[in-house]
This record gives structure tokens, sequence and C-alpha cells, in this order.
């Protein structure tokens, strides 16, 4: 008990006073899964917002592939990007092994099947609703997708918090790619893993405690996006009859 007391108190001394090795990582940590969910938030919104307004042969092969890939563990993922970038691999031109940017790719290799399925997901379901509406107003099928992209940007901006959640608390992918090296690709996880077997628990446990505060955060974000679309909503209910009643359209 006296060493978890200790190893507590140098912890919150570490995060209260920004130590530079704590800062550092921290930050490379959170520079690196934003990228990453810029990159494949990006694709991942196209090709799910095509894929759920789709229809056309192969499509549930397709699907069947991209709900395998939202299973596959970080390690494989880490491992194949690992050989792309490899000196022998079709990418090892780029230089990118062991770097910030190799992690950036891995993490959104990973993130890109959970937003693509979410985003297909509720694409689909929504044309479902009125697809058939837009349809009679002579949208095709691309125009249709971009729609309803904006029409649930709402929802959609939950599957943005979720995929840096997912993100942010990966550590086999960058641990393969990025080497761990310090001062240039060690990020919170991997030196969670790296400081517990050196028993440096203190340091270990202070960057366990901000990457509990960063999901906690986004899920107080996602709960806060929840109840902000249910007001939208209750509003919109609230609005149309007066207006109806008005003899103004909605």
């Amino acid at each position: 008990m006296n060493s978890f007391s200790d190893s507590a108190v140098t912890a919150f001394s570490l995060i209260t006073s920004l130590d530079p090795l704590f800062a550092s990582i921290v930050g490379r940590s959170l520079a690196v899964s934003a990228c990453a969910c810029l990159i494949a938030c990006g694709g991942g919104l196209l090709f799910g917002a095509w894929l759920g307004v789709s229809h056309f042969r192969g499509r549930a092969a397709l699907l069947a592939l991209l709900n395998t890939a939202l299973a596959l563990p970080s390690v494989v993922v880490g491992l194949v990007v690992y050989l792309l970038l490899s000196r022998s691999g079709p990418l090892g031109f780029l230089g990118w092994l062991f770097s910030f940017k190799a992690m950036v790719l891995a993490q959104a290799v990973l993130v890109l099947p959970i937003v693509s399925a979410l985003v297909r997901q509720t694409i689909e379901d929504a044309d479902r609703s009125h697809g058939e509406q837009l349809q009679s107003l002579g949208a095709r099928r691309l125009m249709r997708g971009l729609i309803l992209l904006w029409d649930e940007r709402y929802a959609l901006l939950t599957v943005l918090i979720a995929a840096f959640g997912r993100a942010i608390s990966e550590v086999g992918a960058v641990m393969v790619v990025g080497g761990n090296i310090e001062g240039f690709t060690r990020v919170m996880t991997t030196s969670i893993a790296l400081e517990t077997s050196k028993g440096d628990l203190p340091l270990a446990l202070a960057l366990g405690l901000v990457l509990l505060g960063v999901v906690l955060l986004l899920n107080i974000l996602i709960a806060l996006l929840r109840r902000w679309r249910e007001q939208l909503d209750d509003q919109m209910l609230d609005v149309e009859p007066a207006m109806a009643a008005q003899g103004t359209p909605p």
C-alpha cells in the first residue's frame, strides 16, 4: 500500500508540474491520434456514405470484409504496415518506418474500418427513412450520400469522437511500426507498457491517469452531443405544429 500511495503522489506531481518528458509523451500521443483520425475520417465518411446508399453485386461480400476488419488485431495492422514501409516493401522508399508518420499511418488504417462501418450504418438507416424523397427530387447516388451525411452530421460527430478514443488507446500497431523510441515515437500506451516493465510505476501511473482522463472526456462529449441532439429534435417537434397552425411550411 505504501508503494502504491507513493507512486500515486509522484504521479500527481508529474501531472501538475508538467514534467517535460511527461508532457512530450502526452503531446505526441494526442498529435498522432488526431492526425490519424483526420485521415481515416476523411476517407471513412465518403466511403461509408457511398456504401450506405449503394446497391451492387458483391456488396454483401464487401460488408463482410468491412465487418471483419473491425475485429482486426492491432498487432496484425502493425505488421502489415511494417512490411509495407520496410526497405524491401513497396513503400520503403518513403523512409517512414520508426517515425511519427508510420504511427499515424498505422492508426489511420486501424480506425478507417470503424469509421466506415459506423457511417455506413447511419447513412443506410437514414436512406431507408427519406432516401426515396431525395430520389424523387432527382438526387443521384453521390449527391444523396452527401446530403444524408450533412443531415446526420450530429450523429456522425459521435462516430468521430469514438474513432479518436479508439486511436489514442491503441498500443500494438504503434509499437511495431514506431519502435517506441524515446523522444521520437514514444506515446502514452507504449510508455505505460515500457515503464511498467522497468518498474517506473509513477510515470506509468501518471500516463495511465491522463489516458483515462482523455477517454472519460470523450465519453462526456458523446453524452453531451446526444443530449444536445435530443433537445434539437424536441424543439423541432414543438415548432412544426405551431408553424403548421399558422399555415407556414416547416
